[in-house]
């Protein structure tokens, strides 16, 4: 790799071409999702100029904040713009823009590899087709690659705000890129893309003109348009959120969410307002309608940007939202923060505690009219977002009842969502609990056995498949003066209420087990915490359950996955008296020869009922070992 040294000294001399010249390989995404990009076929190819735009508008937003303390680096003119150059002979289309500038780390990190988590979640979902790919790329902010669509090379010389040596980066997007330094004077970005044979509409300056004007019209940056004749500015250059809203078309609206959130999904929700009073601040907020990737990954960045007086300040004010409203995209700008404001003192700072509580009445009060008024639109954004408004739950108690209401549930009841009030209607009579069992999404969960009992009463359970329902829960503790019971926990109250249905199964008169519980007793020893009689099972012959005390079944597995926990809890098992399976052990109690195939049973069953609740067997060889036996000897008999 050249030395700074003599990058200085081939600068001065001029023998740019003396440099060695660094090839790299992409990463394994990027390579992946590049191969995509050139080898399929987008009806929207287009919107790879928006995205280029969209970067430097995004580059000169950091080089404005960057030159309030250091003013040196504000351009020599004072005013930032962007370029959009075409040059027919060589089949070139450049956008300039004289922002902040990359050097070579920033280049092999940005330009090298996707710098967004989940990546590999990402490609995989990757398919080649049009409309779902396209709406990947913009959920991951990587639309600088959609460049490739147009280009089979293309350059990128940038120099970054602060220092001497200009860099140049180069692809062909077959896998690899080189870095280079280069001449370059001007401080920031210019992207050079070399058209493809039969891209010939990307250098027609009318084209350029309606695409500038469609995507990018809202940018506050000024675009100028370079072709044969004089320049010409071709967007509006005003910040959309600082027009009134009778001003703005719905169309302007979805180009400036997608410029703000790098998406290509329209918007869920829009929100546009203005706060006046003690704190003054304009707020324009989007709720997309397709569910980012990296929604959960721990290095998620929040999604909106922080303003003052239409400067940009960051984009990483953690503390402008609450993280359980994260998927909120848009800006905010206000009119009472310093603009030399440093990240540091937006930490504890007042003004923006006090926007951070508006905007999260603001946003929960427009998903409570949202909810009643169009109930199914409702149903979709909770099906994207309500894992993490749930996260609300737990860290901000002064939220919660909102939170409850907008609450959304799958239920044995319905096929659809329902709400805890749409519950409560719906309790029988003598149920003091709300009950719910949680556990990993699908016919598992349903089938579970400790529901069996409920269902035959006529009782509603909550079906809770997300990680988060574990953490709320404890936190809530009840609701309308009804705990919230997990059903894999004791329920002595299932004896007080009456089943609803009737089944051959059920109708079974029910076996005195106390001879087989002391031999199950006996028999397994410390594997159980204690063996008993079920009042929750109709059909299965046996479950296992947690003691009233002791952690959920499903959450001290969600802690051991994510090594929270080392703890073992013993659990109880309990049997069925009706089943056929059980009465039949009992009556074999006193039979001769018939106690070390009850033992082997005990055995079994209990491993079965591990399995059914998603526990490893403590040792699989002798489970195998057991049955075979088992079933060897029913064979035999028959």
């Amino acid at each position: 790799m050249p030395t700074a040294k003599s990058i200085a000294a081939a600068l001065t001399t001029g023998n740019i071409k003396d440099m060695t010249e660094e090839t790299q390989a992409f990463q394994a995404e990027v390579g992946r999702l590049l191969d995509l990009m050139i080898h399929s076929v987008y009806s929207e190819k287009q919107i790879f100029l928006r995205e280029l735009i969209s970067n430097a508008s995004d580059a000169c937003d950091r080089r404005r904040y960057l030159a309030l303390t250091q003013p040196d680096l504000a351009p020599d003119a004072g005013a930032f713009k962007i370029t959009v150059a075409v040059d027919k002979p060589a089949r070139a289309l450049t956008v300039r823009d004289n922002g902040i500038g990359m050097n070579r780390d920033d280049l092999v990190q940005h330009l090298g590899t996707i710098a967004k988590s989940g990546t590999a979640a990402f490609v995989d979902q990757m398919s080649g087709d049009a409309r779902k790919d396209m709406a990947l790329i913009g959920q991951f902010g990587i639309g600088f690659y959609s460049a490739f669509m147009v280009a089979d090379q293309v350059d990128v010389l940038s120099l970054k705000a602060g220092e001497t040596a200009a860099w140049r980066w180069r692809s062909d997007g077959k896998g690899a890129f080189s870095i280079a330094a280069a001449g370059k004077e001007a401080i920031g970005t210019d992207v050079v893309l070399h058209l493809r044979p039969g891209e010939d509409e990307y250098l027609d300056p009318h084209r350029l003109r309606h695409i500038i004007k469609t995507y990018s019209d809202h940018i506050a940056v000024p675009i100028e348009l370079a072709g044969e004749g004089e320049a010409e500015t071709v967007n509006d250059a005003s910040a959309l959120w600082t027009r009134a809203r009778s001003e703005i078309a719905e169309g302007q609206y979805k180009e400036f969410y997608r410029h703000v959130a790098h998406a290509f999904d329209t918007p869920w929700l829009t929100l546009h307002y203005s706060v006046e009073g003690k704190v003054e601040y304009t707020g324009l907020l989007f709720v997309p309608s397709a569910k980012p990737l990296d929604l959960f990954h721990p290095d998620h960045r929040p999604g909106v940007k922080l303003y003052v007086r239409r400067v940009f300040i960051t984009d990483d004010a953690k503390d402008l939202v609450p993280g359980w409203l994260r998927f909120l995209r848009g800006v905010v700008d206000s009119q009472d923060l310093p603009l030399n404001i440093s990240r540091e003192m937006l930490q504890n700072n007042p003004v923006l505690a006090q926007i951070r509580a508006t905007i999260t009445r603001r946003v929960l009060g427009e998903l409570e009219r949202k909810a009643e008024a169009e109930p199914e639109a409702y149903a979709a954004f909770w099906g994207n977002f309500g894992a993490v408004l749930k996260e609300g739950l737990y860290e901000d108690p002064s939220q919660r009842e909102t939170l409850l209401k907008l609450a959304r549930f799958r239920s044995t009841a319905a096929d659809g969502w329902v709400t805890l009030a749409d519950y409560m209607g719906r309790m029988r009579p003598g149920q003091e609990a709300i009950y719910y069992i949680a556990g990993d999404a699908g016919a598992a969960l349903t089938q579970s056995p400790q529901l069996e009992g409920f269902k035959a009463r006529g009782i509603e359970v909550l079906l809770l498949a997300d990680p988060v329902d574990e953490f709320w829960i404890p936190a809530v503790g009840s609701h309308g003066e009804k705990p919230l019971r997990s059903v894999t926990r004791g329920t002595d109250e299932l004896a007080t209420i009456e089943p609803v249905e009737s089944a051959p199964a059920r109708d079974e008169p029910a076996v005195d087990l106390g001879g087989l519980i002391a031999l199950f007793k006996l028999t397994l020893k410390d594997g159980v915490k204690d063996v008993r009689g079920s009042n929750r099972l109709t059909d299965s012959p046996v479950c296992l359950v947690a003691d009233a005390g002791d952690m959920d079944l499903h959450l001290e597995r969600l802690l051991k996955q994510h090594r929270q926990t080392d703890r073992i809890s013993k659990r109880i098992l309990e049997l069925n008296p009706r089943h056929a399976l059980i009465r039949g052990l009992v009556a074999r109690l006193g039979d001769a020869g018939a106690h070390d195939t009850v033992v082997d049973m005990a055995h079994v069953l209990l491993d079965q009922a591990r399995i059914v609740e998603g526990e490893p067997l403590p040792d699989p060889a002798a489970f195998t070992r057991r049955l075979a036996g088992l079933l060897q000897k029913g064979i035999a008999a028959s």
